[in-house]
């Protein structure tokens, strides 16, 4: 197992009639600004319950944060911040709005061209306004770590960041807020989280058992509860409740905590997203497995294991398990609506090489845990998903 330092100070407050709960993790006398999304979190009521939660508090909103975020509407709630004297951040959305409500913490107090914080990956956050979060779409992790992703529309620049400054104090997680998301929705969740977990997973072993059960058993557990997820009707308290858990337990540091991690099919796929406007966990559908294929190799030791215990897959020879179970993840992808391919969203070799290009500008030539995927392996996963 490799070295590690862990550290995860987010509170969570789990289940349905939380939202009532945060008070006494909002300082009294902080002026707080709410940050969501689009008119949803109005229309189902969530907002007027953290507003009822926050009391008699110093309260402004910002609405409209995009999903993926943008750095140029993230500025502007920046300016905003600045101007109340803000010193309290209240996320209220999916991933999209928690990782800009995270740039905001982190833009408020910072000392220069706020745009560095992306440039430099968040490594020059000296510090950062307090902030938490509820909730509203299990996908990315957001609400228990200390990343997020903003992209600058005016240059198509889709970049991460991360710093401990950047943790929610506290994050609510209701399931019940989930129950009014679109199937599409739900669907990218599940793809999602499914991907952050194989992005901490599926490299080389170093002897670390407890974090692939760990991982394995998320894995399968986003398996199980994808048909039930996406049924039609009312949905299920506990089905939901257990997506939301899994998706955060996907990226809140655990199972990456001394092992390798890749982060190639998202570094990829972000430029997908950056270009063209796919959903985040579409573009990770569609890069995933021609990566496991490209890099077949290299994950050879991981991809058996998976095979055989993920999908218990165990007859035949090792290359024939390899290819069924790159075979299996890519149905199950397709199983919950989501395309694998880039014909699906009426791309096809101009893609490759715009994609690839962004790469080499933004310094994305050494990807995979092993630093081995260049631009024109790169190349090479693209065009096998055409």
């Amino acid at each position: 197992m490799l070295n590690f330092n862990f550290y995860n100070p987010t509170r969570i407050l789990f289940g349905a009639g939380k939202i009532a709960e945060i008070g006494p993790f909002v300082p009294q006398d902080a002026r707080v600004l709410v940050l969501y999304g689009g008119g949803s979190a109005r229309s189902t009521g969530t907002l007027a319950e953290v507003l009822a939660a926050l009391g008699e508090r110093t309260v402004f909103e910002f609405g409209g944060i995009e999903p993926n975020p943008s750095y140029e509407t993230l500025s502007r709630a920046v300016d905003l911040a600045r101007a109340e004297r803000i010193d309290f951040l209240l996320a209220v959305g999916g991933g999209s709005v928690l990782d800009g409500s995270k740039f905001v913490a982190a833009a408020v107090p910072f000392e220069g061209d706020t745009w560095s914080i992306l440039e430099k990956r968040g490594s020059n956050i000296a510090r950062a306004l307090p902030m938490g979060a509820v909730l509203t779409l299990p996908a990315t992790g957001s609400e228990m770590n200390n990343g997020g992703v903003v992209t600058r529309k005016a240059t198509h620049a889709k970049l991460s960041f991360s710093s401990p400054h950047c943790f929610p104090r506290f994050s609510v997680l209701d399931p019940t807020k989930t129950y009014t998301l679109p199937v599409r929705q739900i669907a990218n969740g599940l793809v999602d989280a499914f991907v952050h977990t194989m992005e901490q997973y599926l490299t080389y072993p170093v002897n670390a058992p407890a974090q692939d059960r760990f991982a394995e058993g998320l894995l399968q557990t986003l398996v199980e509860l994808a048909p039930r997820a996406m049924q039609e009707g009312e949905p299920d308290y506990d089905n939901r409740a257990n997506l939301m858990w899994t998706a955060t337990l996907a990226l809140n540091g655990l199972i990456g905590a001394g092992v390798p991690q890749d982060w190639a099919t998202h570094m990829i796929g972000h430029e997908l997203t950056a270009l063209y406007g796919i959903d985040h966990a579409r573009t990770l559908a569609i890069v995933l497995p021609q990566v496991m294929q490209a890099r077949r190799e290299a994950k050879r030791e991981k991809l058996l294991q998976y095979a055989a215990r993920v999908w218990q897959i165990t007859e035949g020879s090792d290359d024939e398990r390899i290819d069924a179970a790159i075979a299996r993840t890519a149905q199950f992808f397709e199983s919950v609506g989501i395309p694998t391919r880039l014909s699906a969203y009426q791309l096809g070799g101009e893609a490759v090489d715009a994609v690839v290009k962004a790469l080499t500008e933004h310094g994305m030539v050494k990807l995979g845990e092993q630093r081995a995927i260049t631009p024109e392996i790169s190349r090479a996963i693209l065009e096998a998903a055409l």
